[in-house]
């Protein structure tokens, strides 16, 4: 990545994102929403609380994929993506993980726009 720090580049995703839906991501929760609703491919509709908390698992999955940590698996019965972990996610505290996370979404939206 290029040398803006995290903040910033986490800054431009989410006006980036504002210009694509609408309406800014509140939080890196409401961006990996996103992700999963995008991944899970069945358009935008209401969803459970239960399943969004799904999608969201869907959403670190697959942006963690990128540094395999997960491998994708197939889909269940019900058309849902499903992700096998292949290595340990590295330790450290909320914010260290927070960062970590974001740092594999911006990845992620980057390799979208390639």
């Amino acid at each position: 990545m290029d040398q803006k720090t995290i903040d910033e580049r986490w800054e431009d995703l989410l006006g980036q994102l504002q210009s694509l839906v609408g309406k800014r991501p509140a939080d890196l929760n409401a961006v990996l929403f996103l992700i999963g609703v995008q991944e899970l491919g069945k358009g935008p509709k209401r969803f459970s609380k239960e399943a969004k908390q799904d999608l969201m698992h869907i959403a670190v999955c697959r942006v963690l994929s990128q540094s395999g940590y997960y491998t994708f698996d197939g889909y269940d019965k019900d058309g849902w993506p499903k992700w096998l972990l292949e290595k340990p996610i590295p330790p450290g505290d909320l914010l260290k993980q927070e960062n970590f996370l974001k740092e594999h979404v911006i990845q992620y939206f980057q390799s979208l726009l390639v």
